[in-house]
């Protein structure tokens, strides 16, 4: 089983813990670019699919790396509109 599968099961099983290094290596797999907008946006950030012109839009989490709840059940809802 390719790496980004597992990681895709896993977050569609909402886990306690999911790294943003985790998701953006599953985000990047699935063809999404990652894009910060100059200077002025801080920690937000938007993974933006090419092919399908999904994008997703989120903090990145400080000070640590792990998502919060919120943000894992975001993504859940948005992958779940395109792979699930």
């Amino acid at each position: 089983m390719k790496k980004y599968q597992k990681l895709l099961d896993k977050i569609l099983k909402s886990p306690k813990i999911f790294k943003y290094s985790e998701l953006k290596t599953l985000l990047i797999s699935l063809g999404y670019v990652e894009q910060n907008k100059g200077k002025t946006s801080g920690s937000r950030v938007a993974f933006y699919n090419t092919k399908t012109q999904h994008i997703i839009r989120l903090h990145k989490p400080h000070p640590g790396n792990e998502l919060k709840r919120y943000q894992i059940n975001l993504i859940n809802n948005e992958l779940k509109k395109i792979y699930a």
